[in-house]
């Protein structure tokens, strides 16, 4: 089959689409046929070698790329109970050294699967397991209950996005920080306040919230500026473990670490299908186009996902 794999680290210059061997479903497995995979920034740095060297990644001589996956499951291994071939799923691949999503197939553990979305497109449904489960523990991660109030950076983006509306089905207030471009987009998600990025943003969002808001989810990585609009004793939460903040004040800084969980993806296809969280794809590109999937994506400003149909 074709997948896309680096043999060094490097610019997009160094990304192939190769041929390798098939995969395989083994006990508790299934093999899914990929119609479309997403391109993240995990796999930019994935590329770049910033995994390996964080010790996140061991050194290979072939890398494997990709995330999310939708598709259609074509082999199933033994021990399998819950899906079947002939069923339509999405799944994440969260085991940086196992075969990447960006393939014509690939085998991933059937707790790591859902039943895809039905009212979405796959390219659009690919768009869901990394980002979905990503926003989904973070917003969990800050124990906020209804009418407490979430700073979220980067909200016009994949997580901030998603971030903002599951923040809205429980209740909770929201203060969205982006360019002054996206405050539309991002009220349209469900923003009760809106903040234009700025290098003063603990003040900014103070004037709007008196005192602080009572938990931030970091999807821009703005790290200790965002921090400075955190109550004292409130929450803060990671998505990138080395820009991380101190936990000045009495509060508490986590870092998310995602992972495959196949049952709160299942609820959150849901919840796409009740018109509930928004998938958004900016353009789809055939494997061959991966590298100018990573230019564009490193380059920013995209307002919605980058994915790659096989």
């Amino acid at each position: 089959m074709r997948a896309v794999i680096v043999r060094r680290f490097g610019g997009p210059e160094v990304l192939e689409v190769a041929d390798v061997p098939e995969p395989r479903p083994g006990p508790g497995q299934v093999r899914i046929r990929v119609a479309a995979a997403a391109v993240n920034r995990i796999d930019l740095s994935t590329r770049g070698g910033a995994m390996t060297q964080a010790a996140l990644l061991p050194p290979a001589d072939e890398v494997k790329l990709g995330w999310d996956v939708a598709g259609v499951i074509d082999e199933a291994g033994p021990g399998v109970h819950r899906r079947a071939p002939g069923d339509t799923v999405i799944g994440l691949r969260d085991v940086l050294s196992a075969g990447g999503a960006q393939a014509e197939w690939v085998v991933l553990d059937e707790s790591a699967t859902a039943p895809a979305p039905r009212s979405v497109s796959l390219p659009e449904a690919a768009t869901l397991p990394l980002i979905g489960l990503t926003a989904d523990r973070a917003l969990s991660l800050t124990g906020l209950r209804a009418g407490q109030t979430l700073l979220v950076t980067g909200a016009a983006g994949g997580v901030g996005g998603l971030l903002l509306q599951l923040a809205a089905i429980r209740g909770i207030r929201t203060v969205a920080v982006a360019a002054g471009t996206d405050e539309k987009t991002v009220r349209e998600r469900g923003a009760d306040e809106f903040v234009t990025r700025t290098d003063r943003l603990g003040a900014a969002v103070r004037d709007v919230v008196p005192g602080g808001v009572d938990a931030v989810v970091d999807a821009a990585v703005a790290g200790v500026t965002a921090h400075e609009a955190l109550r004292g004793g409130g929450v803060f939460v990671a998505l990138v473990a080395p820009f991380a903040p101190p936990p000045l004040r009495a509060t508490r800084v986590v870092v998310q670490e995602v992972w495959a969980d196949g049952g709160r993806l299942t609820e959150l296809a849901a919840l796409v299908d009740a018109g509930l969280l928004t998938l958004r794809v900016a353009d789809t590109l055939p494997l061959a186009g991966v590298a100018r999937a990573h230019e564009r994506l490193a380059a920013g400003g995209l307002r919605g996902r980058l994915v790659l149909v096989p």
